[in-house]
């Protein structure tokens, strides 16, 4: 590939993920029971809210995950990978395809939570104030994830709970993931 493809393929690459990423985080809020009352909620849920309003009439939500936020996260996932086809001059098998929107969504789930754990495991050693904004978004995103393991993995003041969790989303990503990956592509390439 020229480097002026490399550098077109990775901004479509971020917008496209960056737009997944709103979708997620108000995925996430909503299973995690967010606060409604914070700064960033709120911002997530009006920035999203005019494209799922319409989808949540018609599909509804099972138990507390947001089935219209997987599915545009999805859609904008496939049409990610239709584009970046496209730009090479290639056009896959629609299971391939199907296939590989799938995968790179749960990859990218799968790394979504790991950032995010990552991240606010360094929060809560650096900042002591439960107030703050991000903090409390973080919170109530990873909670679920730590909840079952919360004070099993207690090695004197260290809680090796986070560790746990982020080796499992990468054995996740290794396990499932990757071989959904494969799979997909040999789907869309016609093998």
């Amino acid at each position: 590939m020229s480097y002026l493809l490399n550098a077109l393929v990775m901004l479509i690459t971020l917008a496209f993920d960056a737009v997944v990423v709103l979708f997620l985080v108000r995925l996430a809020a909503e299973a995690g029971r967010a606060d409604f009352r914070n700064p960033l909620s709120q911002f997530i849920y009006r920035t999203t809210n005019p494209v799922l309003a319409p989808i949540r009439r018609v599909l509804q939500n099972w138990r507390r995950i947001n089935l219209a936020a997987v599915l545009v996260a999805w859609l904008l996932m496939l049409l990610k990978r239709l584009v970046l086809f496209a730009l090479v001059g290639f056009m896959p098998h629609i299971a391939g395809l199907l296939v590989l929107a799938l995968a790179d969504l749960l990859d990218f789930v799968l790394m979504f939570y790991l950032i995010l754990v990552f991240v606010w495991s360094l929060l809560s050693m650096l900042s002591n104030d439960p107030h703050q904004p991000l903090q409390r978004l973080l919170g109530a995103i990873v909670e679920p994830l730590l909840r079952p393991l919360r004070g099993r993995l207690v090695v004197g003041m260290m809680d090796f709970a986070p560790a746990a969790v982020m080796i499992v989303l990468l054995l996740g990503r290794i396990l499932l993931a990757a071989p959904l990956l494969d799979l997909g592509t040999r789907l869309a390439m016609g093998g």
